[in-house]
């Protein structure tokens, strides 16, 4: 059990230094071919903060593992709704563009009741995985031509962008960093796999709760803390965009691209989960129409949310 531990920690840890090695490699590379910040952004960012749920997914899916693979997502999904954004709240009320509630929130409402849909259809095939996939393609070149009409601090919400340190690395030192944290990334998620399904087995807790409670968080951890320190530096709209992307990411990258390489057996997942993910996106619509912002109250109350659904799953 030790050996599990140490194996799931260091999964841990290695998925979230390579994912930043590879999103700085990567970014460095695309300024120098001439791409800009806000097309990096969209693109290679986005896909790097995703990286930590999306490669641990394939290796579960490969090693037969379908249940981690798609409880990393629900439980991702759910986790940066009522965990991130509930605790970043607490900290300091949110502020809220309308545009997020116009476009993005509806959007983000769409794509989780399909992929709910998908999943209660007890197997996510390769057509399932085709279909958010292209959706995925589509989200991205939509997010590319909107963002050229849309206010500076609005973009700055919705994208992350690369870094300084992206713009001042050497190519060698870039592609070196590309190397490193892919090599990181696909062993960090060999160890969390592991780690994982032999703490379950142990345990005699299902694959699937193991995926939405232990591996889910685990792979937002990167998300929590650096939402957590925006608020503490006053700069907690950011976190809003960035989880709303965020989510929309996991379900159409990770399982579209895992639904691809092999179809997925969702029968471990019932009407409790997917009515938390998809009741998560639709009741943070009015809390943050109400005054523009997600108040202390309503993080609290996400929070309790977020505790009592884990309560549910251990018992």
């Amino acid at each position: 059990m030790i050996l599990s531990l140490v194996f799931l920690l260091a999964g841990f840890a290695l998925l979230t230094w390579g994912a930043d090695r590879l999103v700085e490699g990567s970014s460095s590379i695309a300024l120098k071919l001439g791409l800009t910040p806000l097309v990096i952004g969209i693109t290679l960012v986005a896909f790097g903060t995703s990286a930590p749920e999306l490669v641990v997914s394939i290796r579960a899916t490969l090693a037969g593992n379908a249940d981690i693979a798609i409880g990393n997502v629900i439980g991702s999904n759910i986790a940066n709704i009522a965990l991130i954004l509930g605790a970043t709240a607490l900290i300091r009320p949110l502020a809220i563009h309308r545009d997020l509630l116009k476009v993005d929130v509806p959007l983000m409402m769409i794509i989780t009741f399909i992929a709910a849909v998908f999943i209660l259809d007890d197997v996510i095939g390769r057509i399932e995985g085709a279909i958010l996939f292209t959706g995925l393609v589509a989200y991205i070149a939509f997010n590319l031509k909107r963002a050229r009409s849309l206010p500076e601090e609005l973009i700055v919400q919705i994208v992350e962008q690369p870094d300084d340190e992206a713009a001042t690395m050497s190519t060698l030192k870039a592609s070196m960093w590309v190397v490193v944290g892919l090599g990181l990334l696909v062993l960090g998620a060999e160890l969390l796999v592991k780690g994982a399904v032999d703490i379950a087995t142990r345990l005699g807790i299902s694959q699937a709760v193991i995926g939405i409670t232990v591996v889910s968080i685990g792979t937002s951890l990167p998300e929590l803390a650096t939402s957590l320190v925006a608020a503490l530096k006053k700069k907690s709209d950011i976190a809003v965009g960035n989880i709303i992307g965020s989510n929309v990411f996991n379900v159409l990258s990770i399982l579209g691209i895992t639904g691809m390489i092999h179809p997925l057996d969702s029968s471990s997942f019932g009407l409790m989960d997917m009515a938390v993910m998809l009741g998560l996106t639709i009741v943070i619509w009015p809390m943050m129409r109400r005054g523009w912002e997600l108040n202390r109250l309503e993080g609290g109350l996400l929070l309790i949310i977020y505790f009592a659904y884990l309560t549910w799953l251990i018992i």
